[in-house]
């Protein structure tokens, strides 16, 4: 995001919710559910929307844990 001009630091906020199940007898986290939340000008809207189309597909902890854990995601962003 900063790269494209919106600022990260202070304002991308995560809300993580997560499902742990006994899975053969041992716990075991099975899906995880982020909601990102981030404020930015109306002109970068754009921007922003592009940095999401790509997140998954370059975010490393997102890259590690996506073929173990059922991961879902989704982003409010509200303009400023």
């Amino acid at each position: 995001m900063d790269a494209r001009g919106i600022k990260a630091a202070e304002n991308l906020t995560a809300d993580v919710e997560g499902d742990v199940e006994a899975v053969n007898g041992v716990l075991k986290i099975t899906r995880i559910r982020l909601k990102y939340s981030f404020e930015a000008p109306e002109s970068l809207i754009e921007k922003a929307r592009r940095v999401l189309d790509v997140y998954a597909d370059l975010c490393p902890a997102y890259q590690t844990v996506k073929d173990c854990v059922d991961c879902t995601w989704e982003a409010d962003i509200e303009k400023i």
